[in-house]
């Protein structure tokens, strides 16, 4: 298998239904939007944006499984495609301008292959494995930043599991105080290709699907990063939380989500 190729041409597919997001963002309608669950949107222009990707990954990798955010129906496979055709969906529907189609491969276990497109910027996040990350061509590494305090972070809020709020707030505030702060995009798979390319140092947070972050998961690595959970296990895929940064700051930054 000749991964760099077949990074490209899943970019090129990114490219291509990034335009047609684009072009259907103005034409959404309040009774286009359905509920998943509590404050858990879908549209039709999630489901026709994943259609068009499983068909045409399917042609890429015959006989490939699939994990994907609007077809549960989907089965994986030794070769499974991780997709979220649109991260972001409560921005999209608002027509805030940061959304990203997000595509993953896993060979059994291992991520062998990641993009993250974010299409009103037209910034093409990929790596595979063993090479380096890349934004639009340009290789990219994640930053220097030697401490909690110099650093500037990501998160997103958990819109159905409270269990955890008030811990997690607890982490939020003391970051506010004691770090350059903390930003929310509403787009996992962006501020892990952020974090990638170093305009973050540092990512975290719970409660989200191996779709929103398996490919970015893999940026930041190839980037130079560490990704975890908040135990500082490798169980940051399938178990619901995920920590991420430059590799300098992990350590610190882990005690915080030790401590709460």
């Amino acid at each position: 298998m000749n991964l760099e190729k077949l990074t490209f041409d899943v970019c090129d597919l990114a490219l291509e239904v990034g335009e047609f997001l684009k072009l259907e963002v103005s034409k959404l309608r309040n009774t286009d939007i359905e509920y998943k669950g509590l404050h858990n949107y879908v549209t039709w222009v999630d489901k026709e944006s994943e259609r068009r990707i499983v068909e045409k990954l399917s042609k890429l990798l015959p006989g490939s499984g699939f994990i994907a955010e609007e077809n549960p129906a989907l089965e994986p496979g030794e070769f499974t495609w991780i997709v979220d055709p649109l991260d972001g969906t409560t921005n999209f529907i608002h027509g805030v301008p940061l959304y990203c189609i997000s595509i993953g491969l896993m060979h059994q276990e291992e991520t062998i292959l990641g993009m993250v497109y974010e299409p009103n910027l037209r910034e093409c996040f990929y790596t595979w494995k063993s090479a380096p990350a890349y934004l639009n061509r340009e290789v990219i590494h994640v930053s220097k930043a030697a401490t909690v305090n110099e650093a500037l972070f990501a998160t997103g809020f958990p819109y159905y599991d409270y269990n955890r709020l008030d811990d997690y707030l607890a982490v939020f505030k003391h970051l506010l105080q004691n770090s350059h702060g903390a930003r929310r995009l509403g787009s996992a798979a962006a501020d892990l290709a952020y974090t990638a390319c170093g305009r973050y140092d540092g990512f975290f947070e719970y409660g989200l699907s191996p779709w929103d972050v398996n490919a970015g998961a893999l940026l930041v690595q190839n980037a130079g990063g560490v990704v975890t959970d908040f135990r500082g296990t490798n169980d940051y895929i399938f178990g619901k939380q995920i920590l991420a940064t430059n590799s300098i700051i992990h350590p610190e930054f882990l005690k915080l989500f030790k401590a709460w």
